[in-house]
């Protein structure tokens, strides 16, 4: 095999000192393996001296299994050996390097950039020339680096289907839970997803719950629609996957993954075989905070409530603070998403909870006004103002200025003297003896207010002055 080194993909720039602590930190790793394995030795066995990786640079060898040329990989790949090489690709990037900016070797390779006819670009794509930055201080170079990536042949063969080429690797020797690069092969065809090579890897005895390097298992990449479709997700949870099994620093399950991308089959799928809907990652969020949070893009509200109404259904708890003090229903009103809402305080969450920084839901809910107008954000401040969230300090009400119908719904329940003061000015004219008294019956009534007021023996229109209906005006 040739040792030159072939760029399958454009570089992205990176840090340098973020490539060096990777290194340390994987020599360090390397080191702490092979003192525990020298630990459980036999007392007087020599230690056996560090098997080198075989490395693979050569770009025939890696065109071939990228374009699944059986022929090809039949006759490089003939035994257990090759079968396991490291197959690297070196890109050249360029990197910010800051303790280079007056070492030797650098003027000269200014020099050269300066001369190039195009400018360079950065890591978003903007072009930005080449910089000699002082500042703070600090001086630098943009300068290019070296970026070394790892993969094997039977990653490559899982990650883009090619069955025929992964079961001759498999066949002569490729271990099938081998993580290279961050992954095993395993990983490659669920995320893909390949189902076909990813029973076939299980055939040859893969582990469902092996973790990448990163912590995370491959019922964790299972994040398309096609994924449970093609049978991915299904095939692992039936050789073994275990569905709350967390990813391992941060403890995501996969019902977390699948709440977070709005996946209502995946989550169905995962609480059909006992997934968990309270549990929590190291920040405290459950799938429903996963799935709440994510409720971002209009278009997507519909599936997000879907996904929000089984894990109810499952038992989640509607009230659970996860990260910052939010919780499903801060997430719901900051996201303009009053059907969540309804959803969230029909199953109990309270409307006048703090979060850590001392905001209620209504304080969520008047912040995203503005943002989510054609959401119909009036909706969301009365339904938190019948189940007893107080109105808003008379400062937050600047926040809905830009759109009548919600300002609309909050003069027609404040009735503190501040603000009472400032409606005098601005309409002219005092509030009516019946608006006061609405004011009066809705604070008595706090969060029985939802269910109370249908049920007074009073006139139905009465009834709908009580319930703040939306009709252009200040009543």
């Amino acid at each position: 095999m040739a040792h030159e080194s072939f760029a399958f993909s454009p570089s992205a720039l990176r840090s340098l000192r973020l490539q060096r602590e990777l290194l340390e930190r994987d020599e360090r790793r390397r080191a702490l393996a092979r003192g525990s394995a020298e630990r459980r030795l036999p007392p007087g066995t020599p230690p056996s001296p560090p098997r080198r990786r075989q490395v693979c640079r050569d770009p025939a060898v890696h065109n071939a299994l990228y374009a699944g040329d059986l022929r090809r990989v039949q006759s490089i790949f003939r035994d257990e050996a090759t079968a396991n090489v490291v197959l690297e690709t070196v890109s050249e990037e360029l990197v910010w390097s800051p303790e280079q900016g007056t070492g030797p070797g650098v003027l000269p390779f200014f020099s050269l950039l300066l001369s190039l006819p195009f400018p360079l670009q950065n890591r978003w794509g903007a072009s930005t020339g080449v910089q000699l930055q002082v500042g703070s201080g600090e001086q630098g170079l943009w300068v290019l680096s070296p970026r070394r990536q790892h993969t094997s042949a039977l990653r490559i063969a899982a990650a883009r289907g090619y069955e025929d080429c992964a079961r001759h690797l498999l066949l002569r020797g490729a271990a099938v839970d081998a993580v290279v690069g961050g992954r095993a092969p395993l990983h490659d065809s669920a995320a893909a997803p390949h189902p076909n090579c990813a029973r076939l890897l299980l055939a040859f005895g893969a582990d469902p719950n092996v973790l990448s390097a990163d912590g995370s298992a491959p019922l964790h990449l299972c994040t398309a629609p096609h994924s449970l479709r093609y049978g991915c997700a299904e095939l692992l949870l039936a050789h073994g996957a275990q569905v709350n099994l967390g990813t391992r620093d941060r403890q995501v399950t996969a019902l977390h993954v699948a709440a977070r991308q709005g996946l209502v089959a995946h989550v169905e799928l995962y609480l059909h075989h006992g997934a968990d809907p309270s549990v929590r990652t190291h920040q405290g969020e459950t799938p429903l905070n996963a799935a709440a949070a994510a409720a971002e893009r209009p278009e997507d509200s519909e599936r997000f409530l879907r996904v929000a109404e089984r894990l109810l259904e499952a038992g989640a708890e509607p009230g659970a603070a996860g990260r910052k003090g939010h919780t499903p229903l801060h997430n719901a009103c900051a996201n303009g998403h009053p059907a969540m809402a309804r959803l969230l305080l029909r199953h109990g969450a309270d409307a006048t909870v703090p979060n850590g920084a001392g905001d209620t839901p209504m304080d969520c809910a008047l912040r995203a006004v503005r943002e989510y107008r054609q959401q119909r954000p009036e909706e969301t401040l009365t339904l938190l103002l019948d189940h007893g969230a107080l109105p808003a300090h008379p400062k937050m009400l600047r926040l809905c200025c830009q759109h009548p119908p919600a300002l609309e719904v909050m003069l027609n329940v404040t009735g503190c003297p501040g603000f009472y003061a400032s409606a005098v000015r601005m309409a002219g004219q005092p509030r009516r003896l019946q608006h006061l008294a609405r004011v009066a019956i809705r604070r008595h009534l706090g969060a029985r207010c939802c269910a109370a007021v249908p049920r007074l023996a009073l006139p139905p229109p009465l009834r709908r002055y009580l319930q703040l209906p939306i009709e252009g005006l200040i009543s």
